[in-house]
């Protein structure tokens, strides 16, 4: 390696190392801060607290890489063009391309590792950062009830609008869904203006006291033909005190990893094998769908329908006539309108039902599709940022932490926002997976191209006089100067 690609990489080297270890620590209090709630004031050791954050550092190099290099890559080819040294590089016949031939092959192999990293180090952290945010969870149970969404809890699942107090057990707007025990279908659904957590170390009884609220519960009786009728109890309180039996949720190793379902904790094998079963379950889906809906209808398939009628105990075959109606009493009439409208009614409700849980599967199949395109952005995001920062700096000849930060801030924000955006359309199938992952990576590469080719040529970063020529020669026309 000669003296000019050393030099050049322990620069961009110690630079890069400088920026990276900043924004990390800079995104490490992030962290803190958004799971500060969940940590502080829950009695939860400090060994538990730093595996905690350790889980959740992997995370965050997706956002932290692509712009260490963007940075790093403004700074240090900015400051060689500030001190005039790209001027004696040119000078000595050395261009724009053969300076950045070192660099380039270790963003090369930076991103190799990039791709390695995000396909194995940052499954398995989310893996084991889920599994102990679960299990810290549970061993303290005022942190498994989480604001806005529902939280199992022993045979509860538990929403709540908000949490308060020194520890969190203060609750307001409760709603809570209990488990049917024996699997009949039963449905009990309590909702409570507040409520407070009661908890004792020395017992292993969960108290949740709950006040002014209302309490349903579906009744299903023993005889199928009485459940056409649909019982149920409803009642109101003033006080209602519900006991939680912890026993078994505090039986909990911290280390017990039991959750390995999500799309964020597969590696690209599993990502396919996934979405291989995934595919072939919602297509089965449609089609099952699809044929009971047809049975339910009662429409024979055959189109030469015919109709049975009993005349003097015999059966005879005849076709339906144009009003099929004509055929019963107004009695019959009536009622197989009635059934009729019932059927169109509960046929609607079903294709309803059926249309959220096929989206829902849909947006499954996408979010997995998204986690197995974000593994190979994150490796061509670092070779990019390096192709927009490296000319960039030497194009603006401006190094140190001032011009190169507000320019690394704005490239760096606009891909993180078009990538949000892609990925946000993608989920509810706005576009495909694909397009939503590659899409901040289509629109910023003839950027980089952009910058490169200007670098390269010694053109400035904006020509003024493309944009400055067409007036000129337009107000030399409109005013036209008068010669004596």
């Amino acid at each position: 390696m000669k003296i000019l690609d050393k030099y050049l990489l322990k620069t961009f080297l110690i630079t890069f190392t400088t920026v990276f270890v900043i924004l990390f620590f800079i995104f490490i209090l992030q962290t803190v801060w958004l799971f500060i709630a969940e940590l502080a004031g829950k009695d939860l050791d400090i060994s538990l607290i730093i595996k905690f954050l350790l889980f959740s550092m992997p995370r965050i190099i997706p956002l932290v890489l692509p712009l260490s290099i963007l940075l790093a890559s403004i700074m240090t080819f900015g400051n060689l063009a500030e001190n005039y040294e790209f001027a004696a590089m040119k000078s000595s016949g050395i261009s724009l391309q053969r300076a950045m031939r070192s660099l380039t092959v270790f963003i090369l192999l930076l991103s190799v590792v990039a791709f390695f990293f995000a396909n194995n180090v940052i499954p398995f952290a989310e893996y084991k950062f889920i599994n102990f945010r679960k299990n810290i969870a549970q061993v303290k149970p005022a942190m498994a009830i989480t604001e806005g969404q529902f939280s199992d809890v022993g045979l509860y699942n538990i929403k709540v609008n908000k949490k308060s107090g020194e520890n969190g057990n203060v609750l307001t707007g409760i709603t809570i869904h209990k488990k049917s025990n024996i699997g009949d279908g039963s449905k009990t659904v309590i909702k409570a203006k507040d409520g407070i957590l009661i908890s004792s170390e020395e017992s292993s009884i969960l108290q949740l006291v709950l006040n002014d609220g209302n309490y349903y519960e579906d009744l299903v009786p023993k005889k199928y033909e009485d459940r056409s009728k649909l019982p149920f109890a409803k009642s109101s309180f003033k006080k209602y005190t519900i006991n939680i039996d912890l026993s078994q949720l505090n039986q909990v190793d911290v280390d017990d990893e039991n959750i390995a379902n999500t799309n964020t904790m597969l590696t690209v094998n599993e990502l396919r094998y996934t979405l291989d079963s995934l595919d072939k379950n919602f297509k089965t889906d449609i089609i099952s769908f699809s044929e009971n809906i047809n049975l339910r209808t009662g429409i024979p398939q055959n189109s030469a329908s015919t109709i049975i009628l009993e005349k003097t105990g015999m059966k005879v075959n005849k076709k339906l006539p144009d009003n099929i109606l004509s055929l019963y009493t107004n009695e019959q009439k009536s009622e197989i309108l009635k059934m009729a409208s019932s059927n169109v009614t509960s046929t609607g409700y079903s294709i309803d039902a059926t249309q959220v849980n096929l989206a829902n599967k849909q947006k499954n199949i996408n979010n997995h599709l998204l986690a197995f395109y974000d593994k190979f952005v994150i490796a061509f995001a670092c070779v990019m940022m390096f192709f927009i920062g490296a000319p960039l700096g030497a194009i603006i000849r401006k190094g140190g932490l001032g011009l190169p930060i507000i320019f690394a801030v704005l490239i760096f924000i606009s891909f993180h926002f078009i990538n949000t955006f892609g990925k946000r359309i993608a989920q509810e199938n706005g576009m495909s997976p694909f397009m939503g992952a590659w899409m901040s990576s289509f629109i910023l590469t003839p950027l980089a191209i952009l910058l490169t080719y200007r670098a390269t040529n010694d053109i400035g970063l904006i020509n003024m006089d493309v944009i400055l020529a067409p007036l000129q020669k337009l107000f030399q026309k409109l005013f036209p100067s008068k010669k004596k």
